[in-house]
């Protein structure tokens, strides 16, 4: 059952169920413009980019976009009251049960979409019910009550329409219609005349809406604002009948203005179907005619024709009472607004303060170590843990450099000898990193997450690899052997006390297979540094397997390599310059024939 109250007065975190734009930035308006600080929209789960760009206010904002919900962090899974689902009709129930299953704090949802197949609206029903939630659909366009809460398309999709329909100062009158287009009419015919309403609710179009109409009255007669109900039905189905039985038991007593479309069937020889699924009368009870009595006899204000019904609206009791202009000048103000040619969460220039993951420039550099500023920029967020902080600032000491041999190294000595300059230097350093040299930090954090999520065996690990004749990036020195350990890697481990470090142990398993095997194929500084840092962004920092996926793909843990081996490309590129030996030149005993015949 639905209750005005406790919507009003519940928390409001809206997840959308497929992407709708319009849809989207429309409640968004409406919510800023009712004078909301953040958003209640905190995902959209659809397929595509991980984030869809809005406006918030004038403030372009990012909504993440999650694959399915059970990908969504627990957290906000935990937090959402509220679902719109605008996927498809084929999928309208199969989604909406999902949600209803995995969001534990969810109170109800709109369904949007038109053609859901009559079994599953029955579903989506009962489940609703045993669930002790509210759904309004399907092929509806949502609920809204002015300056509280916006559930669908209702109300308009454009700020000036919402402003218009007077959205943002609550009235007396509920608007119930069974077409999402009449709703918003019959919102816009009373906006005409003056008046606002306390709510409004679509049931949608199909033969059995999971909110029927006897249950939207009986929320108006239990909302304390509502004093008036004016209702739109049509030809079709027998729901009017249910509330005639609620004003006749008592159980509805405020007025009801009314109009039932569709008479004008009577003058065909068989029922025609009208544009809902329902607006077809099967037999002489379902008429337009045959309801309109049925109403009036129970004591509601039944209108002849719309026009009168019109009428009827306009002379509705309501004190008067204009807009605040502030509100128009908050629309006027959206009218400006342009999407930004580039979107970043890093740092932004507010007023001449420029401002790094959220936080004042001068504060942030006397504040944190460089270890905490390099984290929180290249995760987009400021971190909470200490231990990351400190892992972070070993780290990108511990690979500033490896000396003049390594290939990066060595472009960088011969460019800086050919008289190049520092950028064109450090870049052939760069360019140099990649599978063979630099890259294997991220290539092992994606092993590793791979490894842990299938909860495979460390052997049966290893021998995929060896089946595919691929190298397990993360083990194998050649240096350093099992009975020879490299004293980094041991550094490196020690970061992971008091830790579950299942990405840790993972890898440990992992090399005692590999060195049964050969000596040398330990578990080496590439490695330790990926496992380790995976098992602090999970427990340390809330990280999910699906986000440490992410991580990987944008190349996270390579970052943390290029940021640090640059301060050494940039050495040797200073003390090529001190030096100044020359054009570098190799003689010709230190390039080998391989001429063949």
């Amino acid at each position: 059952m639905i209750s005005i109250d406790k919507i009003i007065s519940s928390d409001k975190k809206i997840l959308f169920i497929g992407s709708y734009p319009s849809i989207i930035q429309s409640i968004l308006d409406f919510e800023f413009t009712s004078g909301n600080t953040k958003p209640s929209i905190i995902g959209i789960v659809a397929a595509g980019r991980r984030f869809e760009r809005y406006f918030f206010g004038k403030k372009e904002i990012l909504i993440p976009v999650y694959s399915e919900v059970a990908k969504i962090p627990s957290d906000l899974r935990e937090a959402i009251t509220y679902f719109i689902n605008v996927s498809s009709g084929r999928r309208a129930f199969v989604s909406s049960a999902d949600a209803i299953e995995k969001l534990p704090s969810i109170i109800g949802g709109t369904v949007f979409a038109e053609g859901v197949p009559e079994k599953h609206a029955i579903d989506l029903k009962t489940l609703a019910d045993a669930k002790n939630i509210f759904i309004i659909g399907p092929a509806s366009v949502g609920l809204i009550i002015p300056n509280i809460v916006k559930l669908g398309a209702i109300g308009g999709v454009t700020h000036r329409q919402l402003v218009d329909a007077r959205l943002f100062k609550r009235g007396n009158i509920a608007v119930f219609s069974a077409s999402g287009g009449t709703t918003n009419e019959l919102i816009n015919i009373l906006a005409q005349h003056k008046k606002n309403i306390s709510f409004a609710l679509h049931f949608g179009g199909e033969r059995f809406p999971a909110t029927p109409p006897k249950e939207a009255f009986l929320a108006a007669e239990n909302d304390a604002a509502t004093e008036y109900i004016v209702y739109f039905g049509e030809l079709g189905g027998t729901d009017e009948y249910g509330v005639c039985e609620l004003i006749q038991s008592g159980k509805l007593t405020k007025p009801v203005y009314c109009y039932i479309a569709g008479t004008v069937a009577e003058i065909f020889p068989t029922a025609p179907q009208f544009g809902h699924a329902k607006a077809m009368a099967a037999n002489a009870r379902e008429t337009a005619r045959a309801k309109r009595d049925a109403l009036r006899d129970a004591g509601v204000h039944v209108a002849e024709s719309f026009s009168e019904f019109v009428q009827m609206m306009s002379e509705i009791p309501q004190e008067l009472s204009e807009e605040n202009d502030e509100k128009q000048a908050i629309i006027d103000d959206m009218d400006s607004r342009k999407h930004g040619l580039i979107s970043t969460s890093i740092s932004r220039d507010d007023g001449g303060s420029v401002k790094i993951v959220g936080e004042e420039l001068l504060s942030f550099s006397k504040n944190h170590s460089f270890g905490y500023v390099v984290a929180s920029m290249f995760l987009g967020k400021k971190i909470k843990s200490q231990e990351l902080e400190d892992f972070m600032n070993f780290v990108l000491k511990l690979l500033v450099d490896h000396g003049p041999y390594v290939s990066g190294a060595v472009n960088t000595i011969i460019t800086a000898r050919a008289g190049r300059d520092l950028v064109s230097s450090l870049a052939t350093g760069i360019l140099t990193i990649g599978p063979r040299f630099g890259g294997a930090i991220n290539e092992a954090a994606a092993n590793f997450v791979m490894g842990v999520e299938r909860d495979v065996d460390a052997s049966k690990f290893v021998e995929e690899f060896a089946a595919n004749k691929k190298y397990i990036s993360g083990i194998g020195h050649r240096k350093y052997r099992v009975d020879i350990p490299d004293p980094r890697v041991a550094e490196v481990l020690s970061f992971t006390e008091g830790l579950d470090a299942k990405y840790t142990k993972f890898a440990k398993e992992i090399e005692k297979v590999t060195v049964a095997k050969k000596g040398n194929l330990i578990l080496n500084i590439d490695g330790s540094i990926a496992a380790v840092l995976l098992d602090l962004l999970s427990e340390k920092e809330g990280y999910s397997v699906d986000e440490l996926k992410q991580l990987v793909d944008i190349e996270f843990f390579n970052a943390i390599f290029v940021a640090s081996r640059s301060i050494g490309f940039i050495s040797h590129f200073l003390d090529q310059k001190r030096l100044d030996e020359g054009i570098f030149r190799l003689e010709e005993e230190h390039v080998a024939d391989a001429t063949r015949d």
